[in-house]
């Protein structure tokens, strides 16, 4: 009899840790190989945890809603053999997978309390005030060094979601010891503290009748809350539009898309083709592809383009096609339709919502002929596409103007008045409408 220490197990190359939203499992539950035990959540992917062995679950060593370290032990499971250590481990975390029964059933679970450096003389952080998430790691490396919450909150986060990571910590430390300037280890920057805490907006309080129905955020909503809110801050948001005759390529895709599907066996939509035209615009206007780290910019290699997809809990979220200029109209049509199917069914990979450079948002869905989309940080630009609508419009040939009926559609774009001004926005946007309306109306797919 032996006792295998079930680990979180690794998810992706950006992913350093996940929620637990659910115990699938309880103490005393027997369990059988690739059996779900629990059920965890990073930044807007829920997906399981099976075990690798089968056994009985004795211990459970975190609480739900906690937020744990990949690699950390999670849960302890009693098994017949000798067990094996998850492939998946980081190699720097050490598994021991024969321990003492008596020892892991008797010791109680404790958190390991956050430690400050007392040589520091700083007080403990109430990050309860804070809006925004930070992880353990995150937190403990701010109470080390003395950084109050209201500089945290200044910091810009270039993880998944805006979050600061790690290194967005260490540059700040760094630019700030240069300088002598960190404010919570200054005394004398009481005033510049203030200041940055009056400049936190107040949400203003709402009122309730008796007939109201209160309904409690769910995590995404949160996190989706939260990512706007903070985009805002972050960014200065400019939104250009143009309008786009788009009669060839709707002519194309009627004549397609029914072959298409009998060959595919799924259908082709508007959505690759914009992605399409998205990717070769960025290859000719690359400034666009970027993002900021504090007075650097950084531009980008690959083109990774996210689409906002609608959840049936009416929820977004953002599937991202990875190296799209890399890939033709077919091997785009396939991506989208995949991404957006496992989108739908909550069965998307962590890394498969990260990494993106330039996010596209269809507003057309919903019927809505333009909007102004939030830039999804930290990027620096978002392009929404509007209906298709059949409207009246004047062409120009080699006898004279004609008015004729036209399918048409908006394009607008949102981006970052900091890095990205008026022309390179403008052109950008124009250049994604020059691609769609020279379309091809006898191309193969």
């Amino acid at each position: 009899m032996s006792l295998f220490e079930l680990v979180l197990p690794k998810m992706g190359e950006s992913v350093a840790e996940a929620t637990i939203i659910k115990w699938v499992k309880q103490p005393g539950d027997n369990i059988d190989i690739d059996e779900s035990v629990l059920e965890i959540a990073t930044d807007k992917v829920d997906s399981e945890v099976p075990s690798p062995v089968s056994g009985k679950l004795v211990k459970v060593l975190f609480k739900e809603d906690d937020v744990v370290q990949v690699g950390a032990v999670i849960a302890v499971i009693e098994t017949d053999t000798n067990a094996e250590v998850i492939k998946d481990a980081p190699q720097e975390t050490k598994i021991e997978n024969i321990v003492q029964v008596e020892q892991v059933l008797e010791a109680p679970f404790v958190p390991e309390p956050v430690v400050q450096n007392s040589s520091n003389n700083t007080k403990s952080i109430d990050f309860s005030s804070s809006e925004r998430f930070y992880s353990p790691l995150v937190k403990s490396m701010a109470a080390e060094e003395g950084i109050s919450i209201q500089a945290l909150n200044s910091i810009v986060g270039t993880g998944s979601e805006g979050r600061v990571t790690k290194q967005d910590v260490l540059e700040y430390i760094q630019n700030n010891k240069s300088t002598g300037n960190i404010v919570a280890k200054t005394q004398n920057n009481t005033s510049v503290s203030n200041e940055i805490s009056n400049q936190k907006s107040v949400s203003p309080v709402s009122s309730v009748s008796g007939g109201d129905e209160i309904i409690e955020m769910d995590r995404m909503r949160k996190l989706i809350a939260d990512h706007m809110v903070m985009s805002k801050h972050t960014s200065a948001h400019v939104t250009s539009f143009v309008e786009v005759d788009v009669t060839n390529l709707v002519k194309w895709r009627d004549r397609v898309k029914s072959s298409f599907e009998k060959r595919e066996g799924e259908k082709i939509t508007f959505t690759p083709i914009f992605i399409e035209a998205v990717a070769k615009a960025i290859k000719d206007l690359p400034m666009i592809n970027i993002s900021i780290n504090g007075t650097q910019i950084i531009k980008k290699r690959d083109i990774n383009i996210g689409m906002a997809a609608a959840l049936p809990s009416g929820n977004l979220i953002v599937p991202v096609i990875k190296n799209a200029d890399q890939l033709n109209l077919f091997g785009i049509t396939k991506a989208v339709n995949d991404l957006a199917n496992r989108a739908r069914q909550s069965k998307l990979k962590p890394d498969e919502t990260q990494g993106g450079t330039f996010t596209l948002t269809n507003v057309g869905t919903f019927g809505n002929v333009m909007g102004t989309p939030i830039i999804n940080q930290p990027q620096v630009a978002i392009l929404a596409v509007g209906a298709i609508k059949k409207k009246p419009a004047v062409i120009e040939t080699e006898h004279g103007d004609v008015i004729a009926i036209r399918n048409m559609m908006f394009l607008s774009l949102s981006y970052d008045h900091r890095v990205v001004d008026g022309s390179l926005g403008g052109s950008f946007v124009r250049r994604v409408a020059d691609y769609l309306e020279n379309w091809d109306i006898n191309r193969d797919i």
